[in-house]
């Protein structure tokens, strides 16, 4: 039995196409399409997934859609009328593209994939919290899960057992923890929806001297980590921007325009939000602890990728083991739905596994035979070297060794925001200059955003503060006392940009200002290459931790075929390629005058 799960219209559209419980595909549009966090409608994911498994959209017994449009567009319409007349600009944007689209989902699904079978309906946090138990290894958790807002719900927590959820309790809009980082994000002169990252980034450049304001004026905060905000001081509920004149005179100033300096009051708000949000989400997990009773937590939703958050609930909470939706905004909204399908609606059972979970490691999108990406570079008259596959390991190793960037594509791309080995750029943890380098040369981002190690999994406890494993990328932990270097008072003295001047550890170019890295555990029988690739390194170098940052540059989704790995690969300051069992040297390519009108590069100040 095939089922389709599908998310698409507000951020991050993808699908997912499970057999009879078995998750085969998932992927978000803006891996083909180019477009990043394209929200349309995944029509070649779709069309993608249906080729790969030889079959037509008749053979697909349901097609799910991971939210409720109606209850959705009653949220937009109640909103409006407790607004007026402050939302009337927004509800005249929103509602011509509701009722010429967004709530006839099902007339569109039959039209774009030429469907005659059921269609189901989930609510957004159900497949969430679907997304995040189901995939899962354990039999019975407590769910939490956290956005900016699904119909009407912002949160929600509940216990996940065998094949049942039940929700317990829900926020609804307009309080939002998401929305709340978001404001902020948009304030510090980031993207919202996708700058969320570097305002988690930058918050270790800052002091949290914000905290007692946000928590007196703008957050009735309670106890169980439930809380209200004060709607005078926020735009987004009713209009088209994030925040308000109140809020503004509240911190000072109109937000901060994208080409400005990060000026020091950026970064202790920064450092202030995360603060809160940390504070708000242990909270919430302690009380879902006391409530629920159960050991394990299962966690899904936008807010989930605060992987500084997540690391303080696994060390602060009573939680034993906590398990992330490494594709937690709502693109794995797909995937939870189908799974909901699956399991809820159509009542089987499920098996677990206590020792490993049921997403195949994330790597659930397109792979490319060798044959495939020999012939793209012979049609592209692209110089290579083909080399045996046991040999990448030992040559790679040495080209990082030697300070060289490689740009790494193997196997079935990931499904969610972090590379994980699949679609990478890996690089030597050990040299001081190479974060810098990365940023400015090769991803062509602001200079302060760190970047994550992957680490063999058998030597975690050696180099990080972690008593589990991290194979998505979403938590951070601290770097090991015995691996970090002993600071004079006037490096510890330093503040804002000025701490990335200071070689804080063994591997500084992934450890962070506060000592911290957001890590990847990688174990072999999940990737062979890439682990054997890592070891080869540790067995020269007495390391086993690997710079691992996803293959793209700013402003464009990860690579997803071997086109584009070799656009990326030209556009930058890459000096290898390895796709497949080939080896591709950029000295040897044809050197052409770049376009360089999509670059921005950012610097310091």
């Amino acid at each position: 039995m095939y089922i389709l799960g599908i998310s698409c219209f507000y951020h991050d559209s993808a699908a997912c196409l499970i057999k009879d419980g078995e998750i085969l595909y998932a992927v978000q549009e803006e891996r083909f399409s180019r477009k990043k966090h394209d929200y349309n409608f995944p029509i070649n994911s779709i069309n993608w997934m249906l080729k790969q498994e030889g079959i037509s959209s008749s053979d697909i017994d349901y097609v799910v859609f991971y939210e409720k449009p109606l209850v959705k567009f009653d949220r937009i319409i109640n909103v409006f009328l407790s607004s007026v007349p402050l939302g009337i600009r927004s509800f005249m944007q929103a509602v011509p593209l509701w009722l010429k689209q967004k709530l006839w989902i099902s007339d569109l699904i039959r039209k774009n994939i030429n469907y005659r079978g059921k269609i189901l309906f989930t609510t957004h946090h159900q497949a969430h919290a679907s997304s995040a138990f189901f995939p899962s290894p354990f039999r019975e958790s407590a769910i939490l899960t956290l956005d900016g807002v699904g119909e009407w719900d912002t949160a929600s927590f509940g216990i996940g057992k065998d094949n049942r959820i039940q929700i317990l309790y829900t926020m609804q809009f307009p309080h939002s923890l998401g929305m709340l980082y978001s404001t902020f994000t948009y304030y510090c002169g980031f993207k919202v929806n996708s700058g969320e990252y570097k305002l988690m980034g930058l918050a270790p450049y800052g002091k949290p001297k914000y905290v007692d304001l946000i928590l007196d004026k703008l957050i009735d905060l309670k106890e169980d980590g439930s809380f209200r905000l004060n709607l005078k001081y926020f735009g987004y509920w009713y209009g088209l921007k994030m925040t308000n004149r109140n809020f503004e005179k509240l911190f000072g100033g109109p937000p901060r325009r994208p080409q400005d300096r990060i000026t020091q009051k950026y970064m202790d708000m920064a450092s202030s939000i995360q603060k809160v949000t940390e504070e708000i989400m242990l909270r919430m997990a302690k009380f879902v602890y006391k409530v629920t009773g159960k050991d394990k937590l299962v966690l899904a939703g936008g807010v989930a990728l605060n992987c500084v958050a997540n690391g303080r609930i696994l060390k602060e909470a009573p939680f034993k083991e906590i398990w992330i939706q490494p594709s937690s905004t709502d693109a794995g909204g797909a995937l939870g739905s189908a799974l909901a399908v699956w399991y809820e609606y159509l009542d089987n059972p499920r098996i677990t596994d206590e020792k490993n979970d049921f997403q195949k490691g994330s790597f659930l999108g397109p792979s490319f035979s060798d044959k495939e990406i020999e012939e793209f570079l012979k049609r592209e008259n692209i110089p290579y070297k083909k080399i045996d596959y046991s040999q990448i390991p030992d040559i790679v190793s040495n080209l990082v060794i030697q300070g060289k960037v490689i740009g790494w594509f193997e196997g079935r791309m990931e499904f969610g925001p972090r590379a994980l080995g699949a679609r990478s750029i890996i690089a030597d943890p050990r040299d001081p200059q190479m974060q810098s380098r990365l940023n400015l040369k090769i991803k062509f981002r602001e200079s302060f955003r760190p970047f994550a190690p992957t680490v063999l999994k058998e030597y975690l406890s050696e180099w990080f503060e972690l008593n589990q494993e991290s194979p998505y990328m979403l938590l951070v932990a601290p770097v090991k006392e015995d691996k970090r270097e002993k600071l004079t008072t006037e490096e510890e003295n330093l503040e804002g940009f000025d701490k990335l001047k200071v070689k804080r550890s063994q591997i500084p170019a992934v450890t962070h200002v506060d000592y911290s890295a957001r890590l990847q555990t990688i174990k072999r029988e999940i990737f062979p290459l890439y682990y054997d690739t890592i070891n080869c390194f540790y067995k020269k170098t007495a390391c086993p931790v690997i710079i691992n940052t996803s293959f793209n540059v700013r402003g464009e989704p990860i690579v997803c075929s071997p086109q584009d790995a070799y656009r990326c690969f030209m556009r930058t300051q890459m000096d290898y390629l390895v796709m497949g069992s080939f080896l591709i040297d950029k000295t040897e390519q044809k050197q052409t005058p770049p376009d360089t009108s999509w670059q921005k590069v950012y610097t310091l100040d």
